[in-house]
């Protein structure tokens, strides 16, 4: 799918990138791949709401997705391609790292959380969101924390954080809790929606959106102390400064400006969400100067 108009939001006024910038460009592969296409490529989740997900007619949108609409902006700009358009590419939490390790995907922006492990095989843009690992349960079912799953059953995300971390946690307590493992989030709370599972567990500000997407939220609750302290970033081809230089100088734009906040507002206000100062403590602090 592609994309040659970049919406409402990309409108908004760029500042001018510093001219030493243009001196690496010529070496980073993905910039090169970019001004041989004429083409960004960015990856999207169907179902990460409200970061990155698919309307009714299959369009990109969120919070997530807004941001790396202004990076393609940025780009434009800085590589002097008023034509470039954005090539949307699906991802999940199967092949998100791999297709952005071989360079299929330039910027996969949805919901990844910064680990060093990930370290190793791409690398991470500046912090945009902060997330916690919770529950998500059936409104009255007497569970509000993970030890009075015992006896009971939860669905987790393959290949996520969440996973590795709620199956250690359970290890450790030595409680008898039966894993069901599920491709997405979408498949995870359909799991607790139809008993397969007691609850779904991933980063609480998804359990959020799962909640409000349904079609009685109220039936529904995030539970539970915060399990983890979860940074968001969006991911990149190892070693490709020069474009993650223009990453990171969209987001301290964004936030100097207080767009980020706005965008924060758009997306999270609706699900009753207000900024954490966790958060605004991140805004502040990738603001840098350009």
């Amino acid at each position: 799918m592609k994309i040659r108009a970049f919406g409402t939001i990309a409108a908004l006024a760029l500042t001018v990138l510093p001219t030493s910038w243009a001196s690496a460009r010529s070496v980073d592969g993905i910039i090169n791949r970019i001004k041989e296409k004429n083409t960004v490529s960015i990856g999207y989740r169907d179902a990460s709401i409200p970061f990155s997900y698919v309307d009714e007619n299959g369009q990109p949108l969120g919070y997530s997705t807004d941001i790396c609409i202004q990076v393609a902006e940025t780009v434009k700009k800085a590589l002097n391609l008023p034509d470039l358009k954005i090539e949307w590419v699906p991802v999940n939490l199967q092949n998100r790292i791999p297709l952005v390790a071989n360079g299929t995907v330039d910027i996969s922006c949805e919901s990844a959380v910064n680990t060093v492990g990930r370290q190793s095989q791409v690398d991470f843009s500046s912090p945009f969101f902060i997330s916690h690992t919770r529950l998500l349960v059936k409104t009255g079912s007497g569970i509000a924390e993970l030890g009075d799953l015992n006896g009971k059953s939860i669905a987790l995300s393959i290949n996520s954080v969440p996973e590795r971390l709620i199956k250690a946690m359970i290890e450790k307590s030595q409680l008898n809790v039966r894993i069901v493992p599920v491709k997405d989030n979408s498949e995870g709370f359909l799991a607790l929606q139809t008993g397969r599972a007691d609850a779904f567990s991933t980063d609480d500000i998804l359990l959020f959106g799962l909640r409000n997407k349904a079609a009685n939220p109220s039936e529904y609750e995030v539970v539970g102390k915060p399990l983890s302290y979860d940074s968001y970033g969006f991911l990149v081809q190892k070693n490709s400064t020069a474009f993650l230089t223009l990453v990171n100088a969209t987001l301290a734009r964004l936030s100097r400006d207080g767009e980020l906040e706005k965008l924060y507002a758009k997306w999270f206000d609706p699900m009753g969400v207000p900024l954490s100062p966790d958060l605004a403590t991140i805004f502040h602090v990738i603001a840098i100067p350009e």
